[in-house]
């Protein structure tokens, strides 16, 4: 059975070691106490998002907090190379369904675009709002996939943002219906980042692709078949992962 995960903040396990107690309070106490209701005895996985996790049992449940009895504290190395999505805001909550199953599939960063056939746009206290719905997905998903790293959504870009961020990576492709070049036959490098860039539901324009191989981006294709918005980043990401990660 696999056991319920639950997080705190960075660096809050910092301390725990195998044969001590640890109180997880705060919502997540709260959630696990009243919510999911654990029992003494009952085992579960605390994580910080940050590659570690302790699992052990319940000693206590009471009110806002769980104590636990800490019997095993992991370690998880971050993922090499690292994976970084930028996802093109899109329509009908597709850009949101595309980076809690990126999540799944094991992203290690989260770029949102504000792209030129973008339909929804992130102005003013929206964009803080928009961007804190995000957080509370991948979060969700991060949970739901027990990943010990939860992958940070950084600020929203523009296009013209994106040149210096794929000149700082160690390769960019970019997800194009009208490529030649497969996605499955480039050679994928062992260390540093990798970024995916996706297009929202009408694609990215003349204009930005240009732009973005010029910084040099990789124009590819993922198959025959044109992908929405919502499911090219995560294609790709199995892509890059089958040959490594899912060994």
């Amino acid at each position: 059975m696999t056991l319920p995960l639950f997080l705190t903040d960075p660096g809050d396990l910092a301390d725990a070691r195998a044969g001590s107690a640890y109180v997880l309070g705060g919502a997540e106490g709260r959630h696990a106490a009243t919510v999911k209701r654990l029992r003494a005895g009952e085992q579960l996985m605390v994580g910080d998002g940050a590659g570690r996790q302790i699992t052990g049992s319940v000693i206590e449940a009471a009110g806002n907090e769980v104590t636990m009895s800490v019997e095993q504290v992991t370690d998880e190395p971050p993922p090499v190379p690292s994976i970084t999505l930028v996802q093109a805001l899109a329509k009908g909550e597709r850009d949101e369904a595309a980076i809690e199953a990126a999540t799944e599939y094991g992203v290690d960063r989260i770029v949102p675009w504000q792209a030129e056939r973008s339909i929804v746009q992130w102005r003013g206290e929206r964009a803080e709002k928009s961007r804190s719905k995000w957080v509370d997905v991948v979060t969700a998903a991060a949970k739901q996939s027990r990943r010990a790293f939860v992958p940070p959504v950084e600020q929203l870009v523009d296009t013209s943002q994106l040149p210096r961020r794929i000149g700082q990576a160690t390769v960019a492709f970019i997800l194009h219906e009208e490529a030649v070049l497969p996605l499955a036959a480039q050679p994928i490098p062992g260390a540093g980042e990798i970024i995916i860039i996706v297009g929202p539901e009408g694609g990215i324009s003349p204009g930005e692709l240009a732009t973005l191989s010029s910084a040099g981006g990789i124009p590819v294709r993922l198959g025959s078949t044109v992908l929405r918005s919502s499911s090219a980043g995560p294609a790709a990401i199995a892509v890059l992962s089958a040959d490594e990660r899912w060994r």
